[in-house]
């Protein structure tokens, strides 16, 4: 008798129900109904081989047979039924994102085209940007086809190739739009004057407006424009050249390196900036001091951190005070080892200000890694920044990278800790403490000449909560 093998499964749950008989285990009754074997009532084996294991009858047999026909049957309806109404439910979907994906891709084509020329103001153009951006960022994810729709059916084929159109529409409007821009604010930075436009070869007649066709800055100008910024970008400089030019232009390469070291001439401006704010540069100890004030300020205090600082979970002023106190020491540390041509070793400081799984300061628990914004920016800038410093003391010496980062300490942070004008902050905060009522105050600060102390030699021994208790008293500013 043959078996399909839609069935197997239904004889094989039959067989298996309960525990065979012995007659059963020896082949001499059916398994199914329990009838004894003859003439009359032939023995079909169902394994493992023909002569061990159960058999049953012909009867019992095609019983189950039907019943799993019936039952695949009745599967494949239902399957086909639940497929055709996946199918109906998804169409009308897909339709819908199709339209969407078409909508605002016709829409970034015309910014595109209103973006390129001259019938709209520039100020208009970005907004339609901003509008389009929104229309791009509402526009929902892909629909999900059902199981049953194959892959590489060309309805899901579409949705991808029609989403990437989109895609390409959107680049091109960004790019029309941010050179619209760009030259709007070159030339409202200028006056409507012919003679203004000396370095651009305009012709005769030129109304002191230009455009992309008519501003060509070189293939280098953007690397001495960025480390104006201090990202610094390695300039692929010119191809080779052949021995003969390379032999005439090299005296000039050498000179024109070093016309483009960064910060030229700081170590003769920077001593009288520091001396007009307070700081002898002359004192080493005191200059170490305040470049690692800098250096913390410039490389994590400054930027990307006010996002974090400002984000759900984010750190609190005291969380960051406290922080920035350690990392400080760190700094200081750092530049310290970096003498005698080791820049190499801030590398220290800036593993730990980036490390994302670091416990803070002060007794906090939270760490870069708790919080929801992105922190990949936040790292890479406390990288540049790190970075910058150690070229500078690599190509102009240890003391410029100093002078470079007191410099900015002494412009933006005068009055933090490492500062010479710390303890005169700090004699203005207790004389302000001691008159306000303290009765919800960490416990840190009761001891009114033990807080002065810890302020004066370590603030984030009085924890961060008693630090943002006195941030939010409003006692530095």
């Amino acid at each position: 008798m043959h078996i399909p093998a839609y069935a197997h499964d239904t004889i094989r749950a039959a067989v298996l129900a309960g525990i065979p008989t012995s007659r059963q285990a020896g082949g001499l009754e059916c398994r199914l109904c329990s009838r004894p074997f003859g003439p009359d009532l032939a023995a079909i084996p169902l394994g493992p081989t023909p002569t061990v294991g159960l058999s049953g009858c012909r009867p019992c047999l095609s019983r189950l047979v039907t019943r799993a026909r019936r039952d695949r049957d009745a599967a494949l309806t239902h399957d086909a039924e639940r497929a055709r109404a996946e199918f109906a439910a998804w169409t009308p979907v897909r339709e819908h994102h199709l339209a969407r994906l078409n909508s605002v891709r016709h829409a970034a084509e015309a910014v595109a085209g209103l973006a390129r020329g001259d019938e709209i103001e520039a100020l208009r153009v970005a907004w339609l940007l901003i509008s389009l951006e929104s229309a791009y960022t509402w526009v929902p994810d892909t629909p999900k086809a059902p199981a049953c729709v194959d892959p590489d059916d060309p309805d899901v084929s579409e949705l991808k190739d029609e989403a990437f159109r989109l895609d390409l529409a959107m680049i091109t409007a960004r790019e029309a739009v941010a050179e619209r821009l760009a030259y709007h604010l070159v030339n409202e930075a200028q006056p409507d004057e012919p003679e203004m436009c000396g370095e651009l070869e305009c012709p005769k007649g030129c109304s002191g407006r230009h455009d992309s066709s008519e501003i060509d800055c070189g293939p280098d100008a953007v690397f001495e424009d960025l480390a104006e910024h201090e990202i610094l970008v390695e300039d692929p400089g010119p191809g080779p050249l052949s021995p003969r030019l390379a032999a005439l232009v090299g005296k000039a390469g050498a000179a024109e390196q070093e016309r483009s070291s960064p910060l030229t001439g700081i170590e003769e401006h920077a001593p009288a900036v520091l001396a007009h704010c307070g700081i002898d540069a002359d004192d080493i100890d005191v200059l170490v001091s305040a470049a690692a004030v800098g250096l913390v300020d410039d490389a994590w205090r400054e930027g990307p951190l006010d996002a974090i600082h400002a984000a759900d979970g984010g750190p609190s002023d005291g969380e960051i005070f406290a922080q920035s106190v350690d990392l400080y020491r760190r700094a200081r540390s750092a530049l310290v080892a970096a003498r005698d041509d080791r820049p190499e070793k801030l590398l220290a400081f800036a593993a730990v200000a980036s490390d994302v799984d670091l416990p803070w300061a002060g007794g906090s628990r939270f760490a870069l890694r708790t919080v929801r914004e992105d922190v990949t920016e936040f790292v890479r800038h406390v990288d540049n920044r790190v970075w910058f410093t150690s070229e500078v003391m690599r190509e102009q010496g240890w003391r410029a990278g100093l002078l470079h980062r007191a410099v900015s300490a002494a412009v933006k942070a005068p009055a933090h800790f490492g500062m010479p004008g710390w303890p005169d902050t700090v004699g203005s905060a207790m004389e302000r403490l001691a008159v306000l009522d303290r009765s919800g105050a960490p416990e840190s600060l009761a001891d009114l000449v033990a807080a002065q102390t810890a302020l004066l030699e370590a603030p984030d021994r009085l924890g961060a909560d008693a630090l943002d208790w006195l941030c939010h008293q409003g006692l530095f500013c």
